[in-house]
């Protein structure tokens, strides 16, 4: 009897745990529903209003350097050019698609190491899916310094022309005038027409330019790789581009003198020492190194 007691005391009891373990797992998963729910919702509020205001590196730093009223760039700036054809390889390697080749047990510079596609997988943006189709498809591949003079058109070599990614700042101009940033207009200068792109949504632009202002003023962390890897790419790159001044002339001037002197000890890094630290974008660095010799 004693022993048929103990085997029933013994059952009930395995019924119970299972009951609490069952319980315990239906509460765990209901715990990271909501914990993945309060996520994405916290992710949608960073994002923005929708996904068509997600803008990439190009768009940021072309809609930086756009007049708002007259929807062109300065016609003095000789940089945007390069500067874009730039950020289209940070955005690539961003998205995982591009990366610098391994240099082996003898580090050799930046800017000697050629760029390899990671991987072909379509990014969606007609202009970046053509940047990575010539980088792929190019063999012996070419380092940073020379795609971003190829995809330019800045060579000498004419079989090489073909890779010259053409009317790059008016295709960026139409996604954003498809996005709702941008809208489309003809203005006349005496002697010829040209298409210009005012600003229509200017809730957007002040994001971007608020972005930019915070990440050097109340949201520095100083240091380099404590920031936003994009944030980063896209002050060094705006400031290739000769546009980031833009994103500072609304400050007041004690703000402006502390955003600059900010601004300008990222831009006294050393792209070959920062690239040797742990989790970092080498092509990232290669690109600002491309900029900077």
């Amino acid at each position: 009897m004693a022993s048929i007691k103990q085997r029933n005391s013994g059952l009930v009891q395995r019924r119970t745990e299972a009951i609490r373990s069952a319980a315990d797992k239906d509460r765990d998963s209901a715990e990271e529903e909501d914990e993945a729910r309060r996520g994405e919702e916290d992710d949608d509020d960073e994002k923005g209003d929708s996904k068509e205001t997600r803008l990439t590196l190009m768009e940021e730093v072309l809609l930086l350097g756009l007049k708002d009223r007259e929807g062109y760039t300065s016609f003095w700036n000789d940089c945007i050019s390069s500067g874009l054809r730039g950020c289209m390889l940070v955005e690539l390697a961003l998205r995982g698609r591009l990366q610098l080749e391994a240099c082996g047990v003898r580090r050799r510079s930046l800017l000697s190491r050629k760029v390899i596609c990671k991987s072909d997988a379509p990014t969606g943006d007609v202009l970046l899916d053509e940047a990575l189709k010539h980088i792929k498809e190019t063999q012996p591949p070419e380092t940073v310094q020379s795609w971003i003079e190829l995809l330019s058109g800045e060579t000498w070599n004419p079989l090489k022309l073909h890779y010259q990614l053409r009317n790059v700042r008016e295709r960026l101009a139409k996604n954003l005038v498809e996005k709702g940033v941008l809208t489309t207009e003809k203005q006349n200068f005496l002697l010829f027409d040209m298409t210009t792109h005012p600003l229509t949504n200017s809730t957007i632009k002040q994001r971007l330019v608020k972005k930019v202002q915070e990440s050097v003023l109340e949201k520095w962390v100083n240091d380099p790789h404590r920031m936003d890897k994009r944030v980063l790419s896209l002050i060094l790159l705006a400031h290739s581009s000769d546009v980031l001044e833009n994103a500072f002339a609304p400050l007041q001037d004690d703000q402006y003198d502390l955003g600059m002197k900010r601004v300008h000890t990222l831009l006294e890094l050393e792209p070959e020492k920062e690239s040797a630290k742990p989790n970092v974008n080498e092509l990232m660095w290669a690109v600002v190194a491309a900029f900077t010799k």
